[in-house]
């Protein structure tokens, strides 16, 4: 490593250490696959190794660098409250599809009926757009609007999905377990930032750090 890249090492696990991202959970609620990333305590709370931290976020990155160059999707999950609006945003300003909401059973194992209830909303809203709702009554009309917005909440963020995504990428592997259960049934890739709680073993890239810290 060259004083330049060590210099910009430093920088990064400053950054994390003023966001927070050295904190864990409890000495309880650890989880034994993360023993080897704690540094040490303090005040109860186990502090996380963020230069450990610095070493899988490199390699994460690296992936996912890899994987937007062969221009594949990476699909962003993240239903925690204060991860909602991060996740959102980041998969927008790349144009890469994200769940915020609760996740759908099926979103990747039955993706065939998932796509399904895309096309629908799709179908559903250039219909409105394009003012072809009035032939329905006001009652109807109603209705079309209220599942529109329920498919919009479950799958807005999809749109852009038109085949199962390359990689998954979750806030939170223990909060999103289903998710991750599915995307590694199927062989996909996970990229999770994991808090001390997280069972690491069956993430591919996991991030050790915060992961309740907006």
């Amino acid at each position: 490593m060259t004083n330049t890249e060590t210099i910009e090492n430093k920088g990064i696990i400053e950054e994390m250490f003023k966001a927070g991202a050295h904190f864990g959970y409890s000495k309880s609620k650890r989880h034994p696959s993360m023993k080897p990333l704690i540094f040490g305590v303090k005040n109860t709370v186990e502090i996380i190794n963020l230069e450990k931290t610095d070493e899988y976020l490199t390699r994460a990155k690296e992936f996912v660098a890899s994987v937007a160059k062969e221009g594949k999707q990476i699909l962003f999950v993240g239903s925690k409250n204060e991860a909602r609006e991060v996740v959102k945003n980041a998969a927008l300003s790349v144009d890469l599809p994200y769940v915020t909401n609760r996740w759908i059973g099926g979103t990747i194992t039955n993706f065939s009926e998932i796509k399904k209830r895309i096309a629908r909303l799709e179908e559903l809203t250039s219909k409105r757009e394009k003012g072809e709702l009035g032939m329905y009554t006001k009652k109807e009309r109603l209705m079309i609007d209220r599942e529109i917005e329920n498919l919009e909440k479950h799958f807005g963020g999809l749109l852009s999905m038109k085949q199962k995504p390359a990689a998954l990428f979750v806030i939170d592997s223990e909060a999103e377990s289903i998710a991750v259960k599915e995307a590694d049934s199927t062989g996909i890739p996970i990229v999770s930032l994991s808090g001390s709680d997280c069972n690491i073993k069956k993430i591919d890239y996991p991030v050790p750090a915060n992961d309740s810290s907006r």
